[in-house]
């Protein structure tokens, strides 16, 4: 670090100064954004999500089949991953039934294996896919719907090896695998193994790591970091390059217990990234495609502007960034996106191709369609996702005034809630093929009844609520339902784990 310190001394001072005037600049702007705040709509942002989903799924009606490009790919590489992430994201605010079977048929079409087949790679764009196949999985614990990424990461955490992310896009693809499976098994052994790896990314990798401490950024790989600068002397910092750390830390913090190992380290970075980022947020709410030197390609960029405005937003529901600016700066960023480059059927503009730097897949335009539309989506819809919630929506989306019939089952079922384990809320589902008076009742370990959810009667259909256990202690409860339809009686009990 001496080296690089020294090197850009006086780059670093000059940048201070410019930063400083950024940042007075950002919150004298953001003063009329209150009002923009106050504006914001849950079903118009529901609608625009909407809207671009329907796009995406009536363009790809299989989503099983190959993605041809320059070449033929499986449909399960990393672009389209990242896509599911967001469909999934989609899905627990709108549990529409053809979001959850769309999911299902893609993961059934590739066996529930990552990327190109095979239980033994390493690469994280392949294991990516991973991510939805265990959100999958605790909606619906199959074992077979988890057991080949479960084998995937096992063999990589019995190896030595810890340098396989050697680009920061490989944080997203795959640190959200090790911490939900960490989260699934309640084994610390995920969550060590995927700090030791990410540490060496953000510490080792390169000429010093990946990281600078200074501008709290990203270099991609080592091709970036010094002496490498950009043509007017700048870093070059990609913008979807850091939207996938951002959004890496976002993921597994959303999933890691709170007493989870290296926690802190996590929400450290996160805040410094988000600190830096709301600094250099241009005025239209979009980000440059590099980030320091709009000159090097700058112009605004979806992808990784979805990526930005759903990390903020998330920091924001989740309380880790209190101070209005990060909500007006997510705000801001959504409002960008769906007033420039959204377009009315759904298409999104301003998305980079795939590449590794600023001036990959350039010209960057409205009307251009990138090589492959699936991660711009993802990101969209995790982003949406934030926004809706930042905008009074909730994941409670079958509270007794909000309950949906998504379709009508052939048996009574007591579906296991998802997420569990659980912090501090859980979404129980139930499906029944004619009405019933349904009881539900959640139960400590001494079969004590400590909740009463529901006791009444509902109308055919699959049915949800929230089981929040904000004020309960940490430990194994059970979920115990009674549903009593005509002429017979139809009882459940599911486990559910809270963990704090």
């Amino acid at each position: 670090m001496n080296r690089k310190k020294t090197t850009l001394h006086f780059r670093y001072e000059k940048r201070n100064l410019l930063i400083t005037s950024w940042i007075i600049l950002f919150v004298l702007v953001n003063v009329t954004l209150l009002k923009a705040q106050d504006s914001l709509n849950k079903a118009d942002v529901l609608e625009k999500m909407t809207l671009a989903n329907d796009y995406f799924m009536n363009k790809w009606p299989d989503p099983t089949v190959n993605i041809v490009t320059d070449k033929s790919r499986p449909s399960n590489i990393w672009t389209r991953a990242t896509y599911y992430e967001g469909l999934m994201a989609i899905y627990r605010i709108d549990p529409k039934e053809i979001y959850f079977n769309y999911a299902v048929q893609w993961a059934e079409g590739h066996s529930w294996e990552p990327a190109y087949g095979g239980t033994t790679t390493r690469n994280a764009d392949d294991q990516a896919c991973g991510q939805t196949y265990i959100e999958l999985y605790q909606i619906d614990q199959q074992p077979r719907r988890i057991e080949k990424i479960k084998t995937v990461i096992d063999r990589m955490i019995n190896s030595s090896k810890i340098d396989d992310w050697w680009w920061i896009d490989a944080l997203q693809m795959a640190m959200p695998v090790f911490a939900k499976l960490g989260a699934v098994y309640q084994d610390t052994t995920y969550f060590n193994r995927m700090y030791d790896m990410y540490m060496f990314t953000k510490t080792q990798q390169g000429d010093s790591g990946l990281y600078n401490n200074e501008d709290h950024l990203w270099w991609r790989d080592k091709d970036f970091d010094p002496p490498h600068t950009s043509p007017n002397g700048e870093d070059t910092y990609w913008s979807r390059g850091n939207g996938w750390v951002l959004a890496a830390l976002a993921r597994v913090l959303d999933v890691m217990p709170d007493d989870a190992p290296h926690r802190d380290e996590y929400i450290t970075t996160f805040k410094e990234m988000a600190e830096a980022l709301i600094a250099i947020q241009r005025e239209d709410g979009f980000w440059n495609v590099s980030l320091h030197d709009p000159d090097e390609y700058g112009g605004k960029e979806t992808s990784g502007t979805a990526f930005f405005t759903f990390g903020l937003a998330w920091g924001v529901n989740n309380g880790l960034l209190t101070d209005s600016v990060y909500k007006n700066a997510a705000i801001k960023g959504w409002e960008g996106m769906v007033n420039n480059a959204l377009h009315e059927d759904g298409f999104l503009g301003y998305v980079q191709s795939t590449g590794k730097q600023p001036s990959d897949g350039q010209p960057v335009t409205y009307d251009k369609a990138p090589n492959f539309e699936d991660y711009g989506l993802g990101a969209f819809l995790l982003a949406g996702s934030e926004i809706y919630k930042i905008a009074g929506g909730t994941t409670d989306i079958s509270s007794e005034n909000k309950t949906r019939n998504l379709a009508i089952p052939t048996v009574a079922t007591l579906y296991p809630a998802f997420p569990n384990p659980f912090n501090p809320q859980t979404t129980i589902s139930f499906a029944i093929p004619k009405a019933a008076v349904v009881s539900i009742n959640i139960y400590d370990i001494n079969g004590r009844v400590i909740r009463k959810l529901v006791n009444k009667k509902y109308q055919a259909g699959v049915h949800r609520i929230i089981f929040d256990g904000k004020n309960l202690a940490s430990g194994v409860y059970f979920v115990h339902s009674i549903m009593q339809l005509p002429g017979k009686q139809a009882i459940f009990t599911k486990k559910i784990i809270l963990q704090k």
